[in-house]
This record gives structure tokens, C-alpha cells and sequence, in this order.
């Protein structure tokens, strides 16, 4: 997908050690973070809160949908992967769209068939999704194998994985029938609400980013924490299933 990369290389810098220090904390936070909530995880007061309604409750199930996006560190890692070489808005909204277009089928079909899927196999392959998108931008498979995969079916593919992930946790909350479509439906536009803040967020990050001179220095060592990070994610959650 992206052509004519450049990284920067030689002796690191200054300011390229203290990226590598400030990306190191920003991997112990996450794996901190890890230790108390798995991907996709809700929390106890929004649990409760689901488990004891029963009824059409738009606001509060879209309020939820936008929550979770916001707070949902793998969809943002992979959002970030997906946005990182990605210029113009058009093939923005292209690539956001096929991942809200997977997200959306599998996150309403799951609840609303009961697919019983194990979630933590679920959540590693959306940590395996983390690394296969850091590669893509670091041009690994062109030059691992010779061809570039096609971005586009993995984006969608992956969204899939990704809204699934979040109907198997829906799923063990036993949401109440009675309004189930209308609320899924409810939830489901509070995710894309949230991914559209969430993304507005991130580009105008890159967006200052990218003007910088650091850019090109720091481009190559921010897509190998991304990778370590969704290394980190399929290994916590393959530790779970294992242990569980």
C-alpha cells in the first residue's frame, strides 16, 4: 500500500531516545492496564446497568457504544495502523468505513444469533490484527515475501474479528430481549460515534506530527511498538484461554 518509505537510521538522537523511553511507558501502561481489563471488556456499573434493563433504552445503549470505542485501546491501535500512511480523507473514510462495515455485521449478528465463540481466541486475533497492520506499514511483506496484501479485504476482514470481539463479551451480559434489536442498533451507532471522535483525535495528531522533521525519524520505531503491543495482546489473551 505505501511506496518509497525512508526511515531514519544510524545512531539514535536525543530526541529519537527519549520516543523510544516515552513508547516504552506507553507499552508498561497498557500491560498495566492489561492486568485488570481484557479487550473489549465492560465495566462492572455498565454491566449492572445492562443486565438489569429491560425496554427500548436508545441514549444510554449508544452512550455505552461511544464509550467503548473511546476506551477500547485495541480498535484504537488498529485504527492508528490503518490511518498512519493515509494522506488524503478519501482513502480515510474508505479504509474507517470497510472497518465500521465488518465491526457493525459481526458486533449486531453475533448478539442477535448467540454465536458462542471464545473470546479470548477472538481478542488474540484482534491483537494479531495490531501486528499485521504495524508490518504492513513498515512494508514487511513486500519484502518477506514479494507481494503486498490487499488492504482493503484485511481492513474489512479484520473488522469482522473486531466486531465480533465485542458481541462475544455482549453476549455473557444476557441483554434483555425485549428491545434487543432497537438497543443493538443504538449501541452500534454510539461505536461509530465514537470511532469518528476517536479518529478525529488521532489525525489531528498525525497531522501535526507529519509536519514535523521527526516523522520520518520516528515512523519506523512507533509501527514496532505498535507491533510489540499487539504482540503483548495476543499473548495476554492466549494466556487467559489456556488458563481460564
Amino acid at each position: 500500500m505505501i511506496h518509497n518509505r525512508s526511515y531514519g537510521s544510524g545512531h539514535l538522537s536525543h530526541p529519537m531516545r527519549q520516543s523510544l523511553i516515552l513508547m516504552a511507558m506507553v507499552l508498561l501502561a497498557l500491560l498495566a492496564f492489561a492486568t485488570t481489563a481484557y479487550a473489549h471488556a465492560v465495566t462492572e456499573g455498565d454491566k449492572g446497568y445492562i443486565q438489569e434493563v429491560s425496554g427500548m433504552k436508545l441514549i444510554p445503549f449508544m452512550y455505552l457504544g461511544a464509550k467503548h470505542m473511546v476506551t477500547g485501546y485495541d480498535h484504537l491501535l488498529f485504527l492508528f495502523g490503518v490511518v498512519f500512511f493515509l494522506y488524503k480523507m478519501k482513502h480515510v473514510a474508505i479504509y474507517v468505513s470497510l472497518f465500521a462495515i465488518g465491526h457493525s455485521t459481526t458486533m449486531l449478528a453475533g448478539v442477535y444469533f448467540g454465536w458462542n465463540v471464545s473470546a479470548y481466541l477472538i481478542d488474540a486475533i484482534i491483537g494479531l490484527s495490531v501486528v499485521y497492520k504495524a508490518l504492513d506499514n513498515l512494508g514487511a511483506y513486500q519484502r518477506w515475501f514479494g507481494f503486498q496484501p490487499d488492504t482493503k479485504a484485511a481492513t474489512l476482514i479484520f473488522g469482522f474479528f473486531h466486531g465480533l470481539g465485542l458481541a462475544t463479551k455482549l453476549i455473557e451480559y444476557d441483554i434483555a430481549p425485549n428491545g434487543l434489536i432497537p438497543n443493538l442498533l443504538a449501541f452500534n451507532v454510539g461505536v461509530e460515534i465514537g470511532q469518528l471522535i476517536a479518529l478525529a483525535m488521532i489525525l489531528i495528531v498525525m497531522g501535526y506530527w507529519r509536519k514535523t522533521t521527526s516523522f520520518w525519524k520516528h515512523a519506523y520505531t512507533a509501527n514496532v511498538v505498535m507491533m510489540s503491543a499487539g504482540f503483548i495482546l495476543f499473548g495476554m489473551q492466549m494466556t487467559g484461554y489456556f488458563v481460564a
